[in-house]
């Protein structure tokens, strides 16, 4: 039975947590546990040689970034 590497529970982490984001009603909740899960997804992808998987989370991060600052200046 192969082990399971540190970077498998990476990927399981970042599913669960962008699984969670999906369920908050709060926007800026959402915006921010998504961009935690999308990060995850690009050191995941990275490390796994997984490049479109890292690259298409890494442009959600900055998308999460975009519309945080906008959320946070509107206050």
């Amino acid at each position: 039975m192969e082990s399971t590497t540190i970077w498998e529970w990476v990927g399981y982490l970042a599913s669960v947590v962008v699984a969670i984001s999906l369920m908050m009603s709060n926007i800026k909740k959402l915006r921010w546990w998504n961009l935690i899960g999308a990060a995850l997804f690009v050191s995941y992808g990275v490390a796994i040689d997984a490049y479109p998987v890292a690259l298409v989370n890494f442009f959600i991060v900055l998308i999460d970034i975009y519309y945080l600052v906008k959320l946070y200046r509107e206050v």
